[in-house]
């Protein structure tokens, strides 16, 4: 559910003006140096914002509601951490803004060296299970890792999209997330909480122990988790926000919907263009399973798939999106 509240500090108002902007240009398929130039801001400026090395303003806050289209989620935000601010002005003694957490400690560094998702869909329910093997090439320990999970039911009606997941958000329970590293269970920690996308903590340690990711280490980590169909449907988005050396994704649908899927995918110097290759199929136990996977693919890269079942009645057309 939506985490803000009347207690909100002004640090917590200012990271979650960061992670809404953050979210709704991932919604929008665009890069930070691309939502800059679109807003007329120097090209680092965005990172600084959704870093939190600097603080949210009324023109950046205008300015990217106007060109991400939130229906009003930005603004709102604005709003908040304005009103957090006004709570603590009497205040004579107010301490210095803490900077933002960043992702990862200094020294770290991470490496993908596989990663793989496969999408399960039975009707009503959306299964993800995701699979990446992390390398350390940093000089520090490594004792979490971040995961976003994001979803638009209407992505060209924001205004709708937000009052439908007001209405229906995502909770936990729905969720049902589920993480392992070696086998071990890997405890979790939210960092975002919303309505319509979630940030969480991967944590390298449970109730038995812990179990850093040290320098020059290479490990499997497994995450899956559950998005109802009235919140997560026809398409969903890959974004690559760490140094990949493959990626690969399988999709599986009941064969008897007829599935159709095609894709698209972007970078930080190019519009949308159809995959260079296409996915492939098979039939398997009763489902058509749709193959497709890339080598090297570049940094800030999205790859986006889409669907439609050609047996069944159309319906309204959604997102969802995982990283």
């Amino acid at each position: 559910m939506d985490a803000r509240n009347d207690a909100q500090t002004v640090d917590q108002a200012a990271e979650d003006f960061a992670a809404t902007v953050a979210h709704w240009r991932e919604v929008r398929g665009l890069p930070k140096r691309a939502l800059a130039k679109r807003m007329g801001f120097d090209p680092s400026y965005v990172s600084h914002i959704e870093s939190g090395r600097h603080k949210p303003t009324e023109d950046f806050a205008r300015r990217a509601e106007e060109t991400l289209g939130a229906g009003k989620a930005i603004w709102k935000c604005w709003l908040d951490y304005e009103a957090a601010k006004a709570r603590t002005a009497p205040s004579a003694s107010v301490p210095a803004p803490r900077r933002m957490e960043q992702p990862y400690a200094t020294g770290s560094a991470i490496v993908v060296e596989h990663d793989a998702a496969r999408l399960d869909y039975d009707g009503r329910l959306y299964r993800l299970t995701m699979c990446r093997l992390l390398r350390n090439t940093g000089t520090e320990p490594i004792t979490r890792y971040l995961i976003r999970i994001s979803v638009d039911r209407y992505p060209g009606e924001p205004e709708r999209s937000n009052a439908h997941y007001r209405a229906h958000p995502l909770t936990w329970d729905d969720l049902a997330l589920t993480a392992t590293c070696r086998g071990e269970e890997m405890r979790w920690q939210a960092k975002h909480d919303r309505d319509a996308f979630k940030e969480v903590w991967l944590r390298f340690e449970n109730s038995e122990g812990r179990f850093p990711l040290y320098p020059g280490e290479s490990v499997w980590i497994e995450y899956a988790y559950s998005v109802g169909e009235e919140q997560w449907g026809r398409w969903f988005q890959r974004a690559v926000r760490l140094p990949t050396e493959h990626l690969a994704v399988e999709l599986a649908f009941p064969a008897d919907l007829d599935p159709a899927v095609w894709g698209t995918e972007t970078s930080m110097t190019a519009e949308a263009a159809p995959l260079r290759t296409a996915p492939v199929q098979h039939e398997e136990n009763g489902k058509r399973i749709f193959s497709w996977s890339t080598s090297t693919p570049a940094l800030h890269a999205r790859y986006r798939l889409e669907w439609r079942f050609r047996a069944s009645p159309e319906r309204d057309m959604n997102q969802g999106e995982f990283r």
